[in-house]
């Protein structure tokens, strides 16, 4: 049951427990899995919208994590479906009304801010915690992240199989009793420029989106400036 490095860093930056952890578009499940064996929740809830996998997964959850209510450990459920409609648990039937942990990984940002924006429209008077990592579209993802007044708790860069990712531990801020920070466009928490890394991956952003300003119906001007302005940080720092 091995993680990787960037479901092995999400796991690191989960230093709470929590009564319930969403593991969605959970693949394999080896993140819910590394949760439930540290006793990170009350509960981890894997969800996947396709069927084999669940199946897969719930053999695999069964094998190794066999339930037992006679002593202390994890729950676990798994579910079949989309992640939009979360079955989640009013905070007011969970003890002091503790806030739930929806994480969602590996998907693309497109997809991923619909999936936000869907639960916390069901959700309106729940108070809830996010960690997301997009694939890709991070620059987008962000900027919804901010017009949903969502509040910034952590965020790290991380490459793996020389692809860099972006992975940010958000917030609602009503009812939230954590310390909250603003989204940044650009992200300002995760960078260390003292990193050859960093650097790298703020260059080949750069140069991404200059090469969609040679489209005339791409107008990706103030994104160019938003980077520029941490190329300036970057390299007086």
């Amino acid at each position: 049951m091995k993680t990787g490095k960037r479901l092995s860093l999400i796991d690191q930056m989960i230093t709470s427990h929590y009564p319930d952890i969403w593991d969605c578009c959970c693949d394999h499940g080896f993140l819910g899995m590394s949760l439930i064996k540290r006793q990170a929740a009350d509960t981890v809830h894997f969800v996947d919208i396709n069927p084999p996998i669940i199946a897969q997964l719930e053999h695999q959850l069964r094998q190794h994590f066999p339930q037992d209510e006679s002593r202390r450990q994890t729950n676990w459920r798994v579910y079949c479906a989309d992640v939009a409609r979360l079955p989640l648990f009013p905070a007011e039937n969970t003890p002091g009304g503790n806030v739930p942990l929806i994480i969602i990984a590996g998907v693309g940002g497109d997809l991923l801010t619909e999936l936000v924006e869907k639960i916390i429209r069901a959700n309106p008077k729940q108070a809830l915690e996010f960690i997301l990592c997009p694939v890709h579209h991070n620059y987008k993802v962000r900027q919804t992240l901010i017009k949903l007044e969502l509040g910034l708790i952590d965020e790290v860069l991380v490459k793996e199989n020389r692809r860099f990712y972006e992975i940010l531990h958000v917030a609602t801020r009503a009812l939230t009793t954590k310390q909250l920070a603003p989204v940044s466009v650009v992200g300002a928490k995760m960078w260390d420029f003292s990193q050859v890394e960093h650097r790298q991956y703020l260059s080949q952003t750069l140069a991404h989106y200059r090469r969609m300003q040679k489209n005339p119906r791409q107008e990706v001007a103030g994104i160019i400036s938003d980077y520029q302005h941490l190329l300036s940080a970057s390299t007086n720092s």
